[in-house]
């Protein structure tokens, strides 16, 4: 143990650029450890991260691109504490973290307003047009004519953790009538939240906008594929700004290309960054954004501080936000 610090080594996976250095969080960061080595480029392979952290007693991620599955937690042999920046931990194997002595601790709910707003963003923008009509704008033209409207139709919430319920709110906000599914309703949660729960498919039938706010998960990969995209409305557009797996990326497009589905707003692809010549990327009826729906700069900086206060209460025997129970000390 560092005289007088709680680590000797951690590792940081940031971003190009930055999102943790350089910020006003930077001086509790250093003196949490000995050292701190931070990494800005995304890892070429498993072995380039295990090489990057093989040496670590504490580790902060902010990239979810990072991948911490059985082959990398078992190359950090001296891994105590993993902070994930964010709520989802899709890319971290928490059973073999548990198994090998690892504590990982995520950063909950701070980023439901923001992400919820974001997805909100993303419908308006599919439903009214804005993006192909600003782009004509700035090309010369003026093309008028009628746009679709989200007051007095159906909002359908799928997921309702804290993203998802405050979606139920903004939807209700602007006149939504809201239905949602959860893989565990509750007629006390129904009540709470002021919706009726359904099944997916009577979900995908009746709404005109679906959002995706639900973890990815065995349960969730390709939640929405083939067969439910030909369940909705032809008219309905689908808002994912959860993860990238739980849509068939491919049935989508396909979906989009013949007019199976009005359109999509989308923060979250199989494979980030998404490419150029990605096929989403050439259809009008599609509104893409760079991951960003948690990127509000108040809601980041809470984030990037509970990531940093998980290091803090573990060094201090009182682990918080624990995800995966580790046995390392």
């Amino acid at each position: 143990m560092a005289a007088g610090k709680p680590f000797n080594l951690l590792v940081i996976p940031d971003d190009e650029p930055p999102v943790l250095s350089g910020t006003a969080l930077e001086a509790r960061v250093r003196d949490l450890a000995r050292e701190v080595t931070w990494h800005f480029d995304r890892p070429a392979d498993d072995s380039d991260t295990i090489e990057r952290l093989k040496d670590a007693d504490a580790v902060i991620n902010i990239r979810s691109s990072v991948r911490f599955n059985r082959k990398v937690l078992a190359g950090c042999p001296q891994l105590k504490i993993l902070s994930i920046w964010g709520t989802g931990v899709d890319h971290v194997d928490l059973p073999a973290a548990e198994e090998l002595g690892i504590t990982v601790s995520n950063t909950p709910a701070y980023g439901a307003p923001y992400v919820s707003e974001h997805a909100l963003a993303l419908a308006l923008a599919v439903s009214r047009q804005i993006v192909v009509s600003d782009r004509e704008i700035r090309q010369g033209g003026w093309t008028r004519g009628f746009i679709d409207e989200l007051y007095n139709k159906t909002l359908g919430v799928v997921g309702t953790g804290a993203i998802g319920q405050r979606m139920i709110q903004l939807g209700k906000g602007i006149g939504m009538k809201v239905i949602a599914w959860t893989l565990h309703p509750t007629p006390e949660r129904a009540a709470e939240y002021g919706v009726e729960f359904m099944d997916l498919d009577d979900l995908l039938q009746r709404a005109d906008v679906v959002s995706l706010h639900v973890s990815l998960s065995e349960l969730t990969e390709k939640l929405i594929g083939r067969r439910e995209l030909e369940l909705m409305k032809p008219t309905a557009i689908l808002v994912n700004a959860a993860r990238g797996g739980v849509v068939d990326e491919a049935a989508l497009v396909d979906a989009l290309r013949q007019g199976k589905i009005a359109g999509a707003g989308l923060d979250v692809f199989q494979v980030e960054p998404l490419g150029a010549d990605h096929p989403l990327t050439k259809l009008d009826n599609v509104v893409l954004s760079p991951h960003a729906g948690g990127m509000a700069y108040s809601g980041t900086m809470r984030g990037l501080e509970m990531s940093v206060e998980n290091l803090e209460a573990f060094a201090q025997g009182n682990p918080i936000y624990v995800v995966a129970a580790g046995s390392r000390r």
